[in-house]
């Protein structure tokens, strides 16, 4: 949450630092700020609202510098508003810091401050901090760098800070815990950014951040040291990323761009790992550990949001083919309670970002009580990924649009692979079997792409039904999670109330909701649960709910009780998930786009959750 972008070098640091918030906006949208440093004069820009009105805001005003920081915000610490926006400036005037985070005793350090004769302009803890950071510089006459240091033994919480001082021209410093930070490395020039994709216009070659670093920035020097004061060399990293994945490329909104690349991004999750032909799956973070993996005594799935979807439908298949007992847990209630975590427990974490902060935290105990950690992830170099023993990425490129597409898919299709693997080498599975399913995945790309060209069916579905006030979804088996997951979009991206169930569950409650008005989408596919789900449609027809099913090419009952339909190509049930959500993701984006909303940026939401 919150996007953070800073610039020194030889350009023009604000058009840079503008485009990356733009870049970043998706991270948060309720305030944007710029602080700029022209030798030694600091000017301070920011704007309730959009980077948008930021920008224009700043049309005329004094914009010239070759260093600076700008910050996109999601709200924590003050509701939306100018004087809560960021960059805060210190009391003396000569600092401006950005913060992406949250200082949990904030309120402690406050009282001290006030009572030294601090006074507040906002209310959040940015400002608190950078005044604890300002105090402890005047009252030990040390420099700026050493001043945070001492500061940061002294917060508890998640920080990526940068700071600028006007006694310094040319350096930002900065420092991260919980929240990313990436250092783009120029010539003769230096960009800091949430994640790359302010930075891939300018250069490749990146260092991540490590928690508990600081970085000391100039145009033509970077220095790591950590909390101790003793200096960390560098580890520059090329970035495997190319411009075009982080804009629109003719699209109405990133969240459809990604919805229709998901043919590609499941092909490249796929591609160098499964050959069908061969009849082989080559995952090394599996094969180096399948010791560990195969004999778990039992698997434990980490993640929030739409990824512990990913996690419900991970959880039904890697128990049918590898019979090892599986949880998944909600990464927020697993790290606040007292869970029974022994060596020999296999932790699956699974995030999009990689920088979650509840599955990270989650992940630190696992990781303490000798859990063995495999992390499914979509960002190279992110925490998580650097955490877990193991693990594989998704490769589903940079997901802008708030709500997860593309990064979902992804997600399923690896952990198809991981499940299939671990199951050909325990032998929980026949070879005719694996196969099957081999080729089965192989397939998805194109069986994706063939749903996605009848897309317009889900448009006029979607207008049908704009006005509803509430949504159920309803699931069996394999595709509950995709209930759960088709509620969790529409939710999201229209503001329509929706409901996921097990299609069993709906006659012990939300059977009670269904009348006229109410549209029930079924995920109905032919597996071996259809015979049920299509009693279940009666039950709801017999009430006179109005009945959207996606079902799968040739089934001739489902239609008959349906008020709409969407047909997608056959599959096996344990490979359906990934094409079934494909429909439910495209009904939600064009219910949104209906009825209005920014369905790239929808209200309240930030796209990745670094903040607990």
């Amino acid at each position: 949450m919150c996007g953070i972008v800073g610039y020194t070098g030889p350009k023009q640091a604000y058009p840079v630092i503008l485009k990356g918030l733009k870049r970043l906006e998706y991270r948060g949208y309720d305030s944007s700020g710029v602080a700029l440093l022209n030798n030694s004069s600091l000017n301070v820009y920011k704007k309730k609202g959009k980077v948008a009105e930021l920008e224009e805001f700043l049309i005329g005003k004094n914009v010239e510098a070759n260093i600076g920081i700008g910050h996109t915000r999601w709200a924590t610490h003050g509701e939306p508003s100018d004087r809560n926006a960021h960059p805060h400036t210190s009391a003396n005037g000569k600092l401006a810091m950005i913060h992406n985070g949250i200082i949990e005793n904030y309120a402690q350090i406050k009282t001290e401050l006030v009572k030294n004769g601090y006074s507040f302009t906002s209310d959040t803890d940015t400002e608190v901090l950078l005044n604890f950071i300002e105090y402890i510089q005047t009252n030990n006459s040390c420099s700026l760098e050493e001043a945070l240091r001492i500061a940061l033994k002294r917060v508890t919480g998640a920080y990526c800070i940068l700071l600028i001082e006007a006694a310094s021209p040319d350096t930002i410093i900065a420092a991260r815990k919980g929240s990313p930070l990436v250092i783009g490395i120029g010539k003769g020039e230096h960009f800091l950014a949430s994640d790359a994709s302010p930075i891939i216009e300018y250069t490749k070659e990146v260092v991540y951040v490590n928690d508990y670093e600081l970085a000391i920035v100039k145009p033509d020097e970077l220095i790591l040291k950590n909390l101790g004061n003793e200096t960390i060399t560098p580890y520059v990293t090329k970035l495997d990323m190319e411009l075009s994945a982080i804009e629109k490329g003719g699209y109405d909104h990133f969240m459809l761009k990604e919805i229709f690349e998901q043919p590609s991004t499941i092909y490249d999750c796929l591609r160098g790992r499964l050959d069908a032909a061969a009849g082989t799956i080559t995952m090394a973070g599996v094969q180096l550990n399948i010791e560990q993996l195969k004999n778990a005594n039992r698997i434990m799935i980490l993640a929030c949001g739409t990824s512990w979807h990913a996690g419900l439908v991970a959880e039904y298949i890697i128990e049918e083919l590898c019979r090892i007992p599986v949880e998944v847990e909600y990464a927020s209630e697993f790290r606040y309670r007292n869970p029974i975590v022994n060596p020999g427990d296999v932790i699956i974490a699974i995030s999009q970002s990689g920088e979650t902060a509840d599955t990270l935290v989650a992940l630190n105990k696992a990781k303490e009580d000798g859990a063995f950690i495999f992390g499914v992830v979509n960002a190279v170099g992110s925490s998580i990924a650097r955490i877990s023993h193991a693990g594989a990425y998704t490769h589903a490129g940079p997901e802008i649009g708030v709500a997860s597409t593309k990064a979902f898919t992804g997600q399923l299709a690896v952990l198809m692979m991981v499940a299939l693997k671990i199951a050909i080498e325990k032998g929980t599975i026949t070879q005719e079997r694996y196969t099957h399913l081999l080729n089965e995945l192989n397939d998805v790309p194109e069986k994706v792409d063939a749903i996605l060209k009848n897309s317009e069916e889900l448009k006029t579905i979607a207008e049908a039904y704009k006005d509803a006030s509430d949504f159920l979804f309803l699931g069996r088996g394999y595709n509950f999670p995709i209930a759960l997951e088709g509620a969790l979009k529409l939710k999201e991206i229209s503001y329509i109330h929706a409901e996921g169930y097990p299609a069993a569950e709906m006659k012990h409650g939300p059977i009670a909701l269904v009348d006229e008005n109410l549209p029930v989408v079924f995920v109905a596919t032919k597996d071996s649960y259809h015979e049920k789900i299509v009693s279940n449609m009666q039950e709801i027809k017999a009430r006179r709910g109005k009945i959207i099913s996606i079902i799968t090419d040739g089934d001739t009952i489902s239609p008959e009780l349906s008020n709409h339909y969407f047909s997608i190509p056959t599959a096996d049930e344990l490979i359906a998930p990934i094409l079934t959500v494909i429909p439910l993701q495209l009904l939600s984006y064009y219910t949104g786009v209906a009825k209005g909303i920014d369905v790239d940026k929808p209200r309240n939401l930030a796209k990745s959750v670094t903040v607990e």
